[in-house]
């Protein structure tokens, strides 16, 4: 059996680190840390990533581009199924990233890239939530004009991107662990997609119930 390449120092020091700013907070994992966890040396870590924002900004430019791939995905939502199938993606994507929502404000407030690169963030999310509105609409899964859909895209986008704080602050000492994460994501899905009772027709509605019941059960799309 041909024996797998060892994977790339770089790599590996990314994985890493990307696993403790999810565990413990970015702003709780030092570089010590990290060389530490990965049994190398400061040297060699900084040799890779001469400054830990070099990690961050290398972590968020794989949630950016991954973010960016999913999105595009967004145009073809038609019903409430799709929908559902597409935020609960979108959600997976985040919690992967989390470190980056956890930690939000404090990131933008000591990273300038981030501050203006997460404001791009939010614009192709609401481009994408647009997009997903009028694909619904189109297919007649959901009758919103246009003084409406701007409004709800935006809602759709505050929770989609604060979700992840409000689970933390609910239960501090779970919500973000691993074992929660698929309630907390489904749950996530199932609020944003709330936002749209009002506009959905009678059959997309009642199987929004649908959807939400399994969810309640734990069988939902995505569970």
């Amino acid at each position: 059996m041909t024996k797998k390449a060892p994977r790339r120092t770089a790599e590996r020091i990314l994985e890493v680190t990307l696993d403790l700013f999810n565990r413990f907070g970015e702003p709780n994992v030092s570089t010590t840390l990290i060389s530490s966890e990965l049994g190398i040396s400061p040297g060699n870590l900084y040799y890779h990533y001469p400054a830990k924002d070099e990690l961050i900004n290398s972590l968020f430019d794989r949630y950016d581009k991954a973010l960016g791939e999913l999105l595009h995905a967004a145009g073809d939502v038609r019903d409430v199924e799709d929908a559902w199938f597409f935020l609960h993606t979108l959600f997976e994507l985040i919690w992967q990233y989390r470190f980056l929502y956890r930690d939000l404000n404090d990131l933008l407030s000591r990273n300038r890239r981030l501050e203006t690169e997460f404001q791009a963030v939010l614009k192709n999310k609401t481009r994408a939530i647009r997009a997903l509105l009028d694909g619904m609409g189109r297919s007649g899964a959901v009758g919103i004009d246009s003084r409406q859909l701007e409004a709800t895209a935006t809602s759709m986008v505050v929770l989609l991107t604060y979700w992840l704080s409000y689970e933390y602050v609910r239960d501090p000492r779970r919500a973000l662990e691993p074992e929660g994460a698929q309630q907390a994501l489904l749950r996530g899905a199932h609020h944003v997609l709330h936002l749209l009772v009002p506009y959905l027709e009678p059959a997309q509605q009642a199987h929004l119930l649908q959807l939400a019941g399994a969810y309640a059960a734990g069988n939902a799309p995505g569970g």
